[in-house]
């Protein structure tokens, strides 16, 4: 069992920034990464076809022997997390509840501000999640739909970036918050400018880090965490492969080799037979 690997979906290429957390805490692990970059992005679709797509990835993925799934996508989490959570025979981790810990830990005055896509945001799934942890706090949310295809296009270090984080956060600016979580996969990419734009008294939640951080922890007291060898990285992708390992590689610091489709599987087949 400590040999299988580490399953991991996202709509797209945002999630490799979890797997970049997972692979500096978990440097012997196989995982397997999959990316719907057919259907991207998974921000502006309706909760029902966020959880279609979120159960057909995660049941792609259980084909392949994993022994942890990881919903490295906020949108998916916020819709899908509960039912793959019960029809998974495995753990499942989403992103949005290690985030929120995370950044009710850090604020002093009560004051939380969220950033992502229009999905997430609208879901309120942020919300629920921190006020469950303390309800005295205030969650103050903006979505930032722009930031995603800044991202994608490289334009990270452009002034373009620089002009949407302002114009996105100026409200989170004055509302006298002390914590920022990043509410979607692809922004921690963009963290350079968001810190520059809200300053220093505020704090940057990372999600993937503090889901690496649970995912750790999960397999660790299931004694489930592999010890030994050299860990590597398998992707699949359903459309774009040389696109996914260009801005994939960017993202992770380092070329991405076994990047290849799914096939032509059948997911109909998988969701009547599990």
């Amino acid at each position: 069992m400590q040999k299988l690997a580490i399953g991991m979906f996202d709509s797209g290429v945002g999630g490799i920034t979890v797997l970049k957390e997972v692979k500096k805490l978990l440097p012997h692990e196989h995982i397997i990464y999959f990316g719907d970059t057919a259907r991207v992005p998974y921000g502006n679709k309706s909760p029902r076809m966020v959880t279609k797509y979120a159960l057909e990835s995660a049941l792609f993925l259980l084909t392949k022997g994993i022994k942890l799934l990881i919903i490295a996508c906020n949108t998916s989490s916020a819709f899908a997390l509960g039912i793959l959570q019960k029809k998974m025979p495995i753990p499942v981790v989403g992103v949005i509840s290690p985030g929120s810990k995370e950044a009710v830990a850090h604020t002093r005055v009560k004051k939380i501000g969220v950033i992502g896509t229009r999905t997430t945001i609208k879901s309120m799934a942020y919300d629920r999640s921190i006020k469950k942890l303390d309800p005295d706090i205030q969650v103050f949310s903006k979505a930032c739909p722009l930031f995603v295809p800044i991202v994608e296009e490289g334009l990270e270090h452009d002034e373009v970036a620089r002009l949407m984080a302002e114009k996105y956060l100026k409200g989170l600016k004055r509302s006298g918050i002390d914590v920022l979580v990043m509410g979607c996969t692809h922004y921690p990419v963009l963290e350079y400018v968001i810190k520059e734009t809200l300053g220093k008294g505020v704090e940057i939640v990372h999600s993937g880090k503090e889901t690496a951080k649970e995912a750790q922890e999960i397999l660790g007291r299931k004694d489930l965490i592999n010890k030994r060898g050299r860990g590597k990285c398998e992707y699949f992708v359903t459309d774009a492969p040389e696109s996914f390992k260009e801005m994939g590689g960017r993202i992770l610091g380092e070329p991405l080799t076994l990047v290849r489709s799914p096939g032509n599987l059948d997911y109909k087949d998988i969701l009547f037979s599990s």
